[in-house]
């Protein structure tokens, strides 16, 4: 929004108190210390102190150049001749604008300087609107600038001395949503009264200049409110006899300094009052208005309307429209019809101020992608008191600048305004807030227009009536706010908190836990919608969805999720089409399942990890190989060990949206934890996942209800270990996991580890088998926790160890040993 600090400042001097002395600067430093950030500083009209007011002399034709003019002119005290190309050039005796030699005009980007045209030296330039920079809305000049016959200037004074409004300071403030009063000059000047301590009180709107009371308002117009809920209040006020014409020159410029184009009479007052008060108005020709009738309704599917902008706009039900009772003649709160603007033959008046909810008109400027200044300040929302008094100044100003006359009284429609808010602020809350005591912080909240109530009987309390123009404030934290944004957050002291050390965080949770190892081993977490699509978790056949949305915005996101892999499978398939085939993601939260109890009423929030693995297996100076079952259960045993740290055991499974052939569960302590494999065809094909893909899934509850086990420190031993390689060739049906459990077991104490390094079905090895090979290391447990006592094992002892490990396999699992 753009501010002008003239008028600012002349709302700030008028009384007998003390004025606004502060220049531009400080006040755009003093508006962004309140929070109403001035984004830039512009000089509008900077010419107008250098340009001066200059008398033609003579007027005579360019001897060699059939459309130039000669043009003699006295600035005061000096003639001086001037080479002109304008068409407007007046007669003797008119003023003119002229820039004297080393003047820069910032608009046209040239400094005037003496030039021979056509053989004849000219000495300045004789200015237009635009070259002075004063047509900032927009608007065209028509040839240079003259002032009327009756503009009493003598020559050789400044332009900005001459004319009123062609010089001023303007701010381009970033207003906040939350605040719609500051989108008028009296909500600034408020503010900065609040700041420097100034009294400001918003004018009374002046006496009409001509009142018609001969007529009647109710027998020229009248007014129906269809509609309350989006339109609440609605007033209108009838002027005749108007007279429109261009509006006098402090007005244009006003306006165009503050980036609206000038119009007419009429509606540039519209827009001033705009500007003023933060409130819209629209002005409606009456005589184009069917039996001068207003109706506020809902529009009808298909109803059509061109607007102002001349663009012919088709409604919905959802459109709020004004009407003349048959036809719509503005969308109320965005803007008018066509049907109905004001122009040069427009005698008689209906000035329109309404208050329009701010739902509604947002969602109608949405629909038509169609802003203006009044959809801009109605979508944030304006006062609903303001209403009258913002129609009395407007019907007030068309008669002085318009000619026209008032008929006695307004038409109020709609329902009463809402009762103000009323809100309780205690010192002591906010001192605890802020960290700093304020006098007396209700006076602050009286000067930017609050009803402050304070009782003797509880000094610490202050009861706050907020003003109607203020939604914002609402509760005591607000309040507090306001305090302080204008007692200065530069006054807050500013203090170094002792820091007392403590000791490291070990109480991480289960979540944090497994998050944190799951980085460590190189997936990368992703975010999941926690709303899904019911045929996805019917495809990775996850438990049926237990909360549903009514008015979800697509079916994808309708219902909450019972499984985190729909999320984390769509993010594969959106990277596999983008050409990303190697995907290394991580989830973990709760999926919303049905309560253990009937009698609950909402969802049972349960803990899950999740991850998925796709694409290739890539190894330094290795060849890229298609990811299988064993780097998810890597995967899942890193997580779970880690974690819990405690041995981990797979055992095979079948689980629908897993392959038959690939599937097995994680358990700690014969408990289940979780599962991982290669996801199945159908799921494979539902998803559009094109490589391979695992997943691995953790019961967090699960995993945090077992006893944790702190990883002790085991010294390096110093003693040498023996090392056995033994290959069992057994049935397919036997887990290798259990084989190797097994071998632990008949090895004894001395076996310190076993881990199986290679499997392999094929040639040589009769159908319906396998071979298992494992690597076998023997030492003595003494070695790591009394070295002085321990010994190095024979191979007798080892060889003994082995053949026990051998007989064991053969009568346990008919196990033959391969060579």
């Amino acid at each position: 929004m753009r501010a002008s600090y003239a008028w600012l400042k002349s709302l700030l001097t008028s009384g007998d108190g003390p004025h606004l002395e502060a220049g531009p600067q400080e006040v755009a430093a003093s508006l962004t210390s309140v929070g109403l950030e001035v984004e830039e500083l512009i000089e509008y009209g900077a010419p107008s102190r250098v340009c001066v007011v200059a008398e033609v002399v003579r007027v005579e034709r360019h001897p060699d150049r059939e459309r130039l003019t000669l043009v003699t002119v006295d600035r005061g005290g000096a003639e001086q001749v001037v080479v002109c190309g304008a068409p407007n050039v007046p007669e003797p005796g008119r003023k003119v604008v002229l820039a004297p030699l080393g003047t820069y005009l910032p608009e046209i980007g040239i400094t005037v300087a003496s030039r021979a045209i056509g053989g004849i030296t000219s000495e300045g330039m004789l200015c237009s609107e635009q070259e002075l920079g004063l047509l900032g809305g927009g608007g065209k000049g028509e040839g240079i600038l003259v002032l009327p016959k009756e503009k009493k200037a003598t020559p050789g004074t400044l332009l900005c001395d001459a004319i009123d409004g062609t010089h001023d300071w303007v701010f381009e403030i970033g207003i906040t949503p939350n605040r719609p009063d500051a989108l008028g000059h009296h909500g600034l000047a408020r503010d900065l009264a609040a700041v420097y301590g100034l009294h400001f009180e918003s004018p009374a709107a002046d006496s009409p200049a001509r009142v018609e009371t001969a007529l009647q308002i109710g027998s020229l117009a009248s007014v129906e409110i269809a509609d309350t809920e989006r339109c609440p209040h609605y007033g209108a006020a009838v002027l005749v006899d108007v007279k429109v014409r261009r509006s006098p020159d402090w007005l244009r410029y006003r306006l165009e300094s503050l980036g609206i184009r000038a119009i007419n009479n009429v509606v540039d007052v519209t827009n001033l009052i705009l500007l003023e008060f933060g409130q819209p108005l629209h002005a409606f020709d009456l005589d184009k208005l069917r039996e001068g009738r207003i109706v506020v309704r809902r529009a009808t599917n298909g109803e059509k309307i061109v607007t102002l902008d001349e663009t012919e706009r088709t409604l919905c039900e959802d459109d709020l429209v004004i009407t003349d009772g048959e036809r719509p003649v503005a969308l109320a709160g965005v803007m008018g019809g066509a049907n109905t603007e004001i122009g040069e033959q427009a005698t008689r008046v209906l000035l329109e101020c309404a208050h329009f909810t701010p739902r509604g008109v947002r969602r109608t400027s949405r629909r038509h992608a169609l802003s203006s200044d009044s959809s801009y300040r109605f979508e944030r929302g304006c006062d609903p008191e303001a209403v009258p008094d913002v129609l009395a100044h407007a019907a007030s100003l068309v008669t002085h600048l318009c000619g026209a006359s008032a008929v006695p009284g307004s038409i109020m429609a709609g329902v009463a305004p809402a009762a103000r808010a009323r809100v309780m602020m205690r010192k002591s809350r906010m001192q605890s807030l802020l960290g700093v005591a304020i006098e007396d912080p209700g006076a602050i909240l009286a000067r930017l227009g609050c009803e402050v109530l304070q009782s003797e009987a509880r000094p610490d309390e202050i009861d706050v009536v907020v003003p109607s123009y203020r939604p914002d404030l609402r509760i005591e934290a607000d309040l507090i706010e306001e305090v302080m944004r204008i007692h200065g957050l530069a006054q807050v002291p500013t203090a170094l908190r002792e820091v007392l050390p403590r000791t490291g965080r070990s109480d991480l949770s289960i979540d944090d836990q497994v998050r944190r190892v799951a980085a460590e081993i190189g997936l990368n977490e992703a975010l999941c919608y926690g709303f899904v699509a019911p045929r996805d978790l019917a495809a990775v056949g996850a438990p049926k969805p237990v909360v549903r949305l009514k008015n979800p915005l697509t079916e994808d996101r309708s219902v909450m999720r019972t499984s985190l892999l729909p999320g984390l499978l769509d993010a594969v398939s959106r990277a596999q089409r983008r050409g990303v085939a190697d995907v290394r993601l991580f989830a973990s939260g709760s999926i919303f399942v049905q309560p253990d109890s009937g009698d609950d009423e909402l969802p049972k929030e349960h803990p899950v990890f999740a991850a998925v693995i796709a694409g290739s297996r890539r190894r330094a100076l290795a060849k890229a190989e298609p990811v299988d079952v064993y780097d998810a259960k890597g995967v899942a045993e890193a997580v779970v060990s880690r974690v819990s740290g405690q041995p981990v055991t797979v055992a095979a499974s079948q689980v629908s949206h897993l392959h038959p052939r690939g599937t097995g569960i994680i358990q700690v302590a014969a408990a289940d934890i979780g599962r991982f494999g290669p996801i199945h065809p159908d799921v494979a094909d539902h998803f559009e996942i094109e490589h391979a893909c695992m997943i691995v899934e953790i019961d967090l509850l699960a995993l945090g209800q077992l006893e944790q086990q702190t990883a002790r420190y085991r010294p390096i031993p110093v003693l040498p270990a023996v090392a056995r390689d033994l290959a069992f060739v057994v049935s397919d049906d036997v887990p290798a996991g259990d084989l190797a459990t097994a071998i632990r077991g008949a090895g004894g104490e001395l076996c310190e580890s076993v881990e199986l390094f290679d499997r392999y079905a094929g040639k040589g090895v009769p159908d319906g088998q396998q071979s298992l090979a494992y690597h076998l290391v023997f030492r003595d447990p003494k070695a790591a926790t009394a070295p002085e006592s321990a010994r190095t094992l024979t191979d007798q002892e080892v060889d003994k160890l082995a053949d026990a490990i051998v007989g064991m396999a053969k009568d346990r699992y008919a196990a033959t040993v391969r060579a």
